[in-house]
């Protein structure tokens, strides 16, 4: 047995350190992220493992938590990765050194932060890291703050497929003791008991109740406990992430509660500064028991009910075969709506208009939201609209979040697409967020229509939208485009809309390669030549 599983079996819990992450953003200035400091500042890395040995903690962890390739790259400094890596744990050998303690030295690593990347992707990344880490002398490994088990499960077997080291794997839990994903904390320790690690448990999270709460469901397991919570939920204040206070009595009851609830390793995460862990130090080594019961609250669950919903004009014309004309239109680039509004009443008018697709920030040049944009069109003029969406300007949580008020304001068509890049936008310094593409995007729109968000939680009601994807016949490499069509189509796609086409050659071409009729309706592109 070696020696950090040892000392995990006996003695009193394992005292970990803080939040090193957010201790060295408030530390050193103009970091891209907390791990370019192990070169661009070591001393204070230095700085930072010393308080937290000082304040008696047995376990401190590598500033590596987004030390991959993947996060890394986002920052510019995948180049650096080995660097990175390496100087972290020559840091953290130096506290120990330093200090005269013998703790034990965690190599961190976090998740990728990349939704929808293959398994073997994700494998390889952590490989990656874990055998730096191990190549510079970690005696552990902390994989931890993963919002997903199965990225979590990913990240413990490709480190064991190059480390025999211990494993401590920890999840992080909403106020319901739930990941992110919709797996509960009791159903994870059943899945990680089967894992071959040292030690489960929560970190970072919504502070030390939640945790609490995760780690009780958790207590049935046959693995050794952790517990590494939060302070609490951060919040920003200008450009400075500020964390809840809390003192030092309330990190040494939250303590005696993890140990009254099994826990073998013990210690905090983000905003945690040495202070609370000495205050954890106290409270293990006196053997405190809690001052006040843990309460945990139920939580009530509203279920709407609604009327089923009637198809749009597109979806009826589509599914009778009729054929269909769409008009796309450019929201204004100023506040006043009148002109847009003015065209889509003409395009009604004529009579041969069936319905008006928006654009969503053409050209990557900041106009009118389409969403809000058609909402006043079918207000108003009183023609069924069909707004773009691209997933370049928004994060997951803002995607949902206009979907379900573009829902309320009863929009029901949609189309996901990637969007132009920003590089060729009003900012083109700036880069595209671009969390998921437009696959992404159609992924979250069905599950949306079943109920869930994009990580499986449930929503208060489904919405009804009607999903439509782009396709490009005259692409460069069509194999690509015919593999991601496929890709939306098994998203959900209901319709697809074609790039302008000024040649209908290319067309033959992709049903030649696609090698059966195309399998949902399809509209074409034309451009109008004007003299």
């Amino acid at each position: 047995m070696d020696r950090f599983s040892k000392r995990l079996s006996s003695g009193p819990p394992i005292v970990a350190d803080g939040g090193m992450g957010s201790l060295v953003t408030s530390a050193v200035a103009r970091l891209r992220c907390p791990e370019e400091a192990n070169l661009r500042a070591p001393e204070s890395v230095l700085s930072l493992h010393l308080g937290f040995i000082r304040a008696g903690a047995e376990l401190i962890e590598t500033n590596t938590f987004g030390a991959n390739r993947h996060k890394l790259r986002t920052q510019y400094l995948e180049d650096e990765v080995k660097a990175i890596n390496e100087a972290a744990v020559k840091i953290a050998r130096d506290a120990r050194e330093v200090s005269g303690r013998d703790v034990f030295i965690a190599g961190a690593i976090g998740p990728l932060g990349e939704i929808g990347a293959r398994r073997d992707d994700r494998a390889a990344l952590f490989t990656e890291q874990a055998e730096l880490l191990e190549g510079r002398g970690v005696d552990l490994f902390l994989v931890e703050t993963f919002y997903e088990l199965d990225e979590l499960e990913t990240a413990i077997g490709a480190v064991r497929s190059v480390s025999s080291l211990p494993i401590v794997a920890l999840l992080t839990f909403d106020e319901d003791a739930h990941t992110l994903g919709g797996v509960s904390a009791a159903r994870a320790a059943s899945a990680l008991d089967d894992q071959d690690v040292a030690a489960i448990g929560a970190n970072h999270g919504l502070g030390l109740q939640a945790a609490l709460r995760a780690l009780e469901q958790m207590s049935g397991s046959g693995k050794p406990l952790a517990a590494l919570p939060n302070v609490g939920l951060a919040s920003l204040a200008g450009q400075r992430v500020i964390f809840p206070h809390t003192t030092p009595e309330y990190f040494a009851d939250f303590a005696a509660h993890a140990q009254e609830l099994g826990a073998r390793i013990i210690g905090g995460c983000c905003g945690t500064t040495p202070t609370q862990i000495a205050a954890i130090r106290d409270a293990v080594d006196a053997g405190r028991r809690s001052s006040v019961p843990m309460v945990v609250r139920e939580r009530q669950v509203v279920v709407a009910v609604t009327e089923p919903e009637r198809e749009t004009l597109l979806q009826q014309k589509l599914r009778s075969g009729e054929f269909v004309v769409s008009v796309e239109i450019d929201p204004p680039r100023g506040g006043q709506a009148q002109a847009m509004l003015d065209l889509a009443r003409t395009l009604k008018e004529s009579g041969h208009v069936d319905v008006v697709d928006v654009n969503d920030n053409p050209r990557a040049r900041a106009r009118m939201s389409g969403l809000m944009a058609s909402a006043t069109i079918e207000r108003v003029a009183e023609i069924e609209t069909i707004p773009h969406l691209t997933p370049r300007d928004s994060s997951i949580a803002g995607l949902e979040s206009m979907l379900l008020g573009a829902h309320a304001e009863g929009i029901r068509n949609v189309l996901a697409v990637t969007g132009d890049p920003p590089e060729a936008g009003d900012y083109p310094g700036s880069g595209g967020v671009y969390e998921v593409d437009s696959i992404g995007l159609s992924r979250i729109i069905t599950q949306m229509n079943a109920g869930e968000d994009f990580n499986g939680r449930e929503i208060d009601a489904p919405t009804s939208f009607f999903l439509g994807v782009a396709v490009n016949p005259a692409a460069d490499d069509l194999g690509q485009e015919l593999e991601r069509f496929e890709q939306k189509l098994e998203a959900g796609a209901k319709f697809a809309m074609t790039q302008v086409l000024f040649d209908f050659a290319y067309l033959d071409a992709f049903f030649e390669r696609l090698g059966r009729p195309c399998p949902i309706p399809l509209l074409i592109g034309i451009f109008y030549v004007k003299s």
